[in-house]
């Protein structure tokens, strides 16, 4: 690693700490990121019933749920805001004329992002078996499995909203165009309820997308095979979660970098020809 990479590298790690730090520290920001555990939480308490078809109360499933969600939430929605707001802002543009800049904010981000969202769906699995009597991961091999999903899943995610956060207009747009298509797929996706009650053509279009696999993946780590009534085929299909949430993943950082990359020169251009003006 040349030096000047490793000086970059260093410098996104406390950019991403010092921006953690400024996050937790920030009543509004620490209540956003304790609210989706917290409203899995009381949402398994009010639910009763049983996954059809088997023993496992529902509430166990939505706080599987629960822990896709903070990735998701966190990858293609949070992240997307972010980078179309420092993108207005004209932080990007700073860090474009400092050497190895955009490495360092990229590292930062990521600090930012892996802290987040793992740090988010911790919590809601240990929320979930200190206050709704949920399960932890049942053996090494279970804990193996939850690690896996939850690491690729953030690499198919952050990446995607790294693009989208590079296609977006602006900071106000972002939400609006994100909001809709990606609840849609947590919806249908089998984060709230069983997969299996969806119609066949919903099934067949959340199936394209890594959400649906990465929450199996994560029902396969915390629930009994008995759940495996509620699941498409009865099976937790982990050659397809690897496959399909890989390929993603892949998709993902071929696109984001050079997305990222035209949506600088884009913005440099814009703001050169407004100067001129």
């Amino acid at each position: 690693m040349s030096r000047g990479l490793t000086k970059a590298f260093r410098v996104g790690l406390r950019r991403g700490r010092l921006e953690l730090t400024q996050t937790l520290r920030t009543p509004r920001e620490a209540f956003s990121l304790l609210s989706t555990p917290l409203m899995f939480v009381v949402l398994s308490l009010t639910i009763e019933k049983d996954i059809e078809g088997s023993d496992v109360p529902m509430a166990h499933l939505l706080m599987a749920g629960g822990i896709t969600t903070m990735l998701v939430q966190t990858g293609l929605m949070t992240l997307p805001q972010v980078l179309a707001t420092e993108r207005e802002d004209g932080t990007l543009l700073r860090l474009k004329t400092v050497p190895g800049g955009i490495t360092s904010y990229l590292v930062g981000k990521t600090v930012v992002v892996l802290a987040t969202a793992l740090g988010g769906a911790l919590l809601t699995l240990l929320a979930g078996a200190l206050f709704a009597g949920t399960d932890l991961p049942r053996d090494a091999a279970h804990w193996l499995t939850l690690i896996w999903v939850l690491l690729l899943g953030l690499l198919s995610v952050v990446p995607l909203g790294a693009a989208i956060g590079a296609l977006l207009p602006n900071p106000r747009e972002a939400l609006g165009f994100t909001m809709i298509p990606i609840f849609f797929l947590m919806g249908c996706s089998g984060l709230f309820f069983p997969v299996t009650t969806l119609p066949d053509g919903a099934r067949a279009v959340v199936e394209v997308f890594p959400v649906k696999w990465i929450a199996q993946g994560v029902r396969s780590a915390l629930l009994p095979d008995s759940a495996l009534a509620a699941e498409t085929g009865q099976s937790w299909q982990h050659a397809e979660i690897l496959m399909i949430v890989g390929a993603w993943a892949v998709v993902g950082f071929l696109l984001a970098p050079r997305l990222l990359r035209r949506m600088t020169r884009r913005e440099s251009g814009s703001r050169l020809k407004k100067a001129e003006a």
